[in-house]
């Protein structure tokens, strides 16, 4: 069984003396492991950088092993992240949260391009927060827990969207909240790509998909809480507009 494949290293974790456990994230094979043999050697050690895009063949005698990994770099994305704080943890939120929401080896090509997408702006501090913002609203939809804003659950409108529903995702008026408008979260324009999108305004939009990646989706998963580079991450935006 073999596969050679284009993708993002997402986590390593040591195996032995000198092999690593690579976690990857590809376009046709979802996220996959794989042995790297002489992974924490100096030759490979400082390619084998979680973000980096990588040429990857994967060869098992069967096709439910673990396999072995043969890895070439493309481009590495560490550099980009070390002097940057809110660069690094955008990097670690983007690796961990795919690591920890994906099934292993089901494919999510619109999601790999747009991860891929999303990492290649890491240097670009002034559109990255929206754009993890759109990001994460995709990991949302593509595992299941996408939020509905297109209309109000409870009377059908466009306009007047105020609120969503903690529950359902859906968006909701100020008419529909009713007596219930203290129960719902709040809607920022920016979750249905309006106005500006200040950071300001992208901090709170992450507490809503915030809420449905802690209380929706980590759930599902087991008992494991988010990755904590992920609350950092929204921190770190908020800390720079002072919010």
């Amino acid at each position: 069984m073999e596969w050679r494949d284009e993708g993002i290293l997402l986590a390593v974790r040591p195996h032995g003396e000198s092999a690593v456990i690579a976690e990857v994230f590809t376009p046709g094979h979802g996220r996959h492991a794989g042995l790297v043999r002489g992974g924490a050697s100096r030759k490979l050690a400082p390619v084998l950088q979680p973000g980096a895009q990588l040429d990857i063949a994967w060869r098992a005698r069967l096709e439910d092993h673990l396999g072995n990994f043969t890895v070439e770099p493309i481009r590495s994305r560490a550099a980009v992240s070390l002097g940057d704080r809110l660069a690094l943890a955008g990097l670690g939120a983007v690796c961990a949260l795919l690591s920890f929401s994906l099934p292993e080896r089901e494919t999510h090509p619109r999601l790999y391009r747009q991860t891929e997408q999303l990492l290649d702006l890491l240097e670009q501090g002034d559109l990255w927060p929206l754009a993890y913002l759109r990001w994460e609203m995709s990991l949302l939809e593509d595992t299941g827990f996408g939020l509905d804003l297109a209309a109000c659950a409870v009377t059908g409108a466009t306009e007047g969207l105020a609120y969503v529903s903690p529950r359902t995702g859906r968006a909701v008026t100020q008419a529909g909240a009713g007596d219930y408008a203290d129960r719902l979260l709040p809607l920022p324009p920016v979750l249905r790509g309006e106005g500006d999108a200040p950071d300001a305004e992208v901090v709170a939009a992450l507490r809503v998909t915030g809420h449905f990646l802690e209380n929706h989706l980590a759930p599902e998963l087991g008992t494991k809480p988010l990755p904590e580079v992920r609350a950092r991450l929204v921190r770190l935006i908020g800390k720079r507009v002072g919010v």
